[in-house]
């Protein structure tokens, strides 16, 4: 008897009609976010494990496919980290903030815009998708501004972290166009200032001021925890705007969760329906999050 055959999957178990009705489970949801739009911020663990890169991709083109307008944001510290070690240069950090000087600029703008975007677009069109990569300069989309980094103890200081950028505006017609012809939109976090300069801009920021623009029906964060906790460590699943800013302003929610949540309840408050903190180390969270009434996150709502 052959010892390579091979293992069933635990799929292979679900009978056929078990199958069917997880399928139809799906049916109201596919129906009310019909033709909607979904910003997805892609990073952390989805964005660096080859098997959740594979349900992420997956799960993009399945709600391409049923009628959603899924976008992609997506980050790349690590693979920015790793492509300065390969030229020996060393990173400086202002309270956390990396100082991105011409030369630093230039391997972020090389590893987002090129070898990251170019991987997602790859790995989508792959599994039967029709992915496109952006960057903020495409379609004069993403229009930005030096950003000056307050200081944690004086507030009337600021530091100069180099062409780190806040966002001026976003003019969404060029994601418009694409996904009005069947792309999925694939977007690399640089903008660029009024001479032309390039700026590195928080990509959370990016998908929250963009599913503000187009007044998304869900802002997707994917991330490396579970979502928001409160101070006995348990999950909170749903929550709206107001809650939030109690949490803020009670301490629960403290240090580096802080910058995305603003994000995130800034969209709440300008029309984006529900924001979702995602676990983005469970397989095909995002699908689950959107397709089931299961949580695999924090569902923050504008009311």
């Amino acid at each position: 008897m052959s010892t390579d055959a091979p293992v069933p999957s635990s799929l292979d178990a679900i009978q056929p009609r078990d199958k069917a009705e997880i399928l139809a489970q799906a049916l109201p949801y596919i129906r009310k976010f019909h033709g909607k739009t979904l910003v997805i911020k892609y990073g952390g663990n989805a964005m660096t494990d080859p098997a959740l890169q594979q349900d992420f991709a997956e799960d993009i083109v399945l709600l391409k496919l049923v009628g959603m307008n899924p976008i992609v944001v997506h980050g790349g510290g690590p693979q920015i980290d790793a492509a300065l070690a390969k030229i020996g240069k060393k990173g400086t950090f202002v309270q956390g903030m990396r100082v991105t000087d011409p030369e630093t600029m230039d391997v972020v703008e090389w590893v987002l815009a090129g070898e990251v975007q170019q991987d997602i677009v790859g790995l989508i069109n792959a599994v039967g998708g029709k992915a496109v990569g952006l960057t903020g300069r495409d379609g004069a989309m993403i229009r930005a501004r030096q950003m000056r980094l307050a200081d944690k103890d004086d507030p009337s200081k600021t530091h100069d972290v180099g062409q780190v950028g806040e966002i001026v505006s976003i003019d969404p017609s060029v994601v418009k166009a694409l996904q009005d012809d069947a792309f999925i939109p694939v977007i690399s976090p640089i903008g660029f200032g009024e001479k032309n300069e390039s700026y590195n801009i928080n990509a959370d920021l990016v998908a929250s001021k963009l599913a503000e623009v187009l007044k998304a029906e869900k802002l997707l964060l994917l991330t490396n925890i579970r979502g928001v906790l409160d101070k006995q460590g348990q999950l909170l699943t749903d929550l709206t705007a107001r809650q939030i800013d109690e949490l803020v302003a009670d301490g629960t929610i403290s240090g580096g969760m802080l910058p995305k949540i603003a994000g995130a309840l800034d969209a709440a408050k300008s029309g984006v329906n529900t924001v979702h903190i995602v676990d983005g180390r469970v397989p095909h969270a995002m699908l689950l999050e959107i397709l089931t009434d299961q949580a695999y996150g924090t569902m923050i709502r504008s009311h």
